[in-house]
């Protein structure tokens, strides 16, 4: 059964090119078929392989299949081979099972657009990508799987590129992620030139015995992974390409916050915990990008009008929470929680997606209202997955995955009561901005007259929500608390590939945490509401002219990030580039071409169309290459 790792990847790839090359000729029904058949496969093979690694696990835990030898180099020989332990094994049954429910949907709700064949071609080629991006041995095919999901995300976000603002926004995504790619590049240069492999094991291994804590390498080392991380996990100070990247198609938002893209940099970091450990300055970096992104994104969300750049804001404040756990050594609750927020993320944008599409393709949540009788299905859909999102107690999946990062950022050695509380802050936040999401779109009355829904969801669209509103509210009860059951089904799987956590700061217990995020959640429920249904000119005086104002427009643009990056960035190198455009250097090619145009000149004065002159010249040449031969 361990034989068939490698068709995980490939077979999504091999779909992918054969869409690409002849997905035109095959119909739309076909490549529908065809996409959604390749995830399917490749959610069996890792469904497969799952239950064989829980009955018969490999000799030493893990599982390597070596495919061929890439090249070698000085000593230096990466493989194309396949690692298969614990936390690869969550990591491939989510994004597959995550993948597969997003491409079913994708068949339906894509079927009146262009370029039908062309999106699952890319859509097929991403999954591919983070599928290799998290079964690679070694780093070398990690940032290939890694470069592929930046590459699919560009050609994903910008997918209807006849409107201009697309394009920007698929550009953006890829030139913000590639300044974190380029620090994960030099890491990965640090990397090989100390330790002389980038085989992730072996790497490690090394990486214990040559250095010890605190050594100035592995900071160094640390901190460029981290750069290529919060570019692709979309944390601070690289957060400013998500939201911008709902200019994409739906399922391409859920895959990109589900599934794929932004989780990738979650798992780097937790691949690579044997590194942190011994970068105390790096690891606490972790935790302070988690810590500062949960809280901004928190605050920003809360000032949307668009229905999916507030899901967005949710996705960049939550994985905020998991590098924040990453940060504080709470490896396995980071995972936890990045299977949770994979079910219930993706549920909410595929509901949104079925809100925006009933309402003709309408955005803005203050143009909506009252939709909870004329779209119950999305509604339910949003109450699941808004409940989890936000931690209702005891019932959700995301109350268990945050509360155990929350108590952990207090209980960790590497934790504090600051970043508790600063998690605790996001917690009711969130509740905040989940809630007025979904109060304003279902609650109330409709805010302007919609035209009559001519399109309701049918099965294929329906299923994928079912199965995902079920794993929304259930699937957190594969781990408890002590006081609860003390279940770590998960944490208890990852511990081989993972440090089990051990709390060390004395103080708050879990269930003291636990309540009071409870607490929080419902008084951030019923503050908004009382600012929302209850009292809705208070909300208006809130954001009036004045504070409220202003603080309204700093969050709605991203606390100012772009334009932070415009003046100190864009500007400067847009100045440098009118500036330099004819420097010394140019001078030269310029001559170049001023000569061959000389040149061009000259010959095609030969050209009169006299024949004799032809002749004559020919037999002029052959006069002059007989005389050198002679000579």
């Amino acid at each position: 059964m361990y034989g068939w790792l490698w068709l995980e990847p490939v077979i999504p790839f091999a779909t992918s090119a054969a869409l690409l090359i002849a997905g035109r000729r095959m119909g739309r029904r076909a490549a529908g078929w065809i996409g959604t058949g390749a995830i399917a496969a490749s959610t069996i093979i890792a469904a497969l392989l799952t239950w064989q690694f829980i009955v018969h696990p490999p000799s030493g835990g893990a599982y390597t299949q070596v495919l061929w030898q890439w090249f070698a180099v000085a000593g230096f020989h990466p493989r194309i081979s396949l690692y298969l332990d614990s936390l690869a094994v969550v990591m491939t049954l989510v994004v597959s099972f995550v993948s597969f429910l997003i491409h079913l949907y994708s068949a339906e709700f894509m079927a009146e657009s262009e370029g039908y064949e062309r999106f699952f071609a890319y859509m097929n080629l991403f999954v591919a990508s983070m599928l290799t991006l998290v079964l690679a041995s070694n780093l070398l095919l990690l940032f290939l799987g890694w470069e592929g999901v930046g590459l699919c995300s560009y050609l994903l976000i910008g997918f209807w590129y006849d409107d201009e603002v697309n394009g920007l926004a698929g550009r953006k995504a890829f030139i913000v992620t590639r300044a974190g790619d380029v620090a994960m590049t030099l890491g990965l240069v640090l990397l090989v030139t100390r330790l002389g492999t980038l085989d992730i094991q072996e790497l490690m291994h090394r990486v214990t015995l040559q250095w010890h804590y605190g050594a100035m390498v592995a900071e160094v080392a640390g901190f460029l992974l981290l750069g290529g991380a919060v570019g692709k996990s979309a944390q601070f100070p690289l957060q400013t390409w998500l939201p911008d990247a709902m200019a994409g198609p739906t399922p391409t938002s859920a895959l990109i916050h589900a599934a794929t893209m932004v989780t990738a940099g979650v798992y780097l970091i937790a691949r690579l915990h044997v590194l942190y450990a011994l970068a105390p300055m790096a690891q606490l970096a972790v935790a302070l990008a988690g810590f500062i992104t949960l809280v901004i994104a928190g605050f920003s969300a809360l000032t949307q009008h668009d229905i999916k750049r507030i899901l967005a804001y949710s996705t960049i404040s939550q994985i905020g929470y998991m590098f924040l756990a990453l940060g504080v050594g709470a490896w396995s609750a980071a995972i936890f929680h990045l299977v949770t927020h994979a079910f219930f993320k993706a549920l909410l944008f595929l509901a949104s997606g079925v809100v925006i599409q009933a309402l003709h393709e309408e955005h803005d949540i203050f143009k909506m209202g009252g939709l909870r009788k004329r779209l119950p299905l999305a509604f339910w859909c949003f109450i699941f997955a808004g409940s989890s999102l936000a931690g209702l107690p005891l019932i959700t999946a995301g109350f268990y995955s945050k509360g155990v990062i929350m108590w952990s950022a207090h209980s960790s050695a590497q934790g504090a009561w600051w970043l508790w509380a600063g998690a605790m802050a996001g917690a009711f936040m969130t509740a905040l901005y989940t809630f007025r999401l979904i109060f304003v779109v279902f609650y109330g009355e409709p805010r302007q007259a919609h035209p009559p829904i001519t399109r309701y969801p049918g099965p294929a669209i329906n299923w994928p929500l079912g199965v995902l509103g079920f794993l929304s509210m259930l699937a957190g009860f594969i781990d408890l608390p002590a006081a609860m059951g003390g279940r770590e089904a998960l944490s208890g799987f990852l511990t081989p590939a993972l440090p089990r956590f051990l709390a060390l700061r004395p103080g708050m217990g879990e269930i003291s945490s636990e309540l009071l995020a409870s607490i929080l959640f419902f008084a951030g429920v019923y503050l908004i509401y009382l600012f929302q249904l209850q009292k809705p000119g208070w909300s208006a005086q809130l954001a009036g002219p004045g504070l409220g104002d202003t603080a309204h427009r700093f969050w709605f643009a991203d606390w100012g990030m772009d334009w932070l990056y415009e003046k100190t960035l864009v500007h400067p190198v847009a100045w440098f580039a009118r500036v330099n455009k004819a420097d010394g250097v140019d001078r030269i090619y310029d001559g170049i071409a001023w000569l061959s145009e000389y040149f061009h000149r000259g010959l095609s004065r030969t050209e009169n169309g006299r024949l004799r002159w032809y002749a004559g010249w020919v037999t002029a040449g052959a006069i002059v290459l007989v005389a050198l031969a002679k000579w």
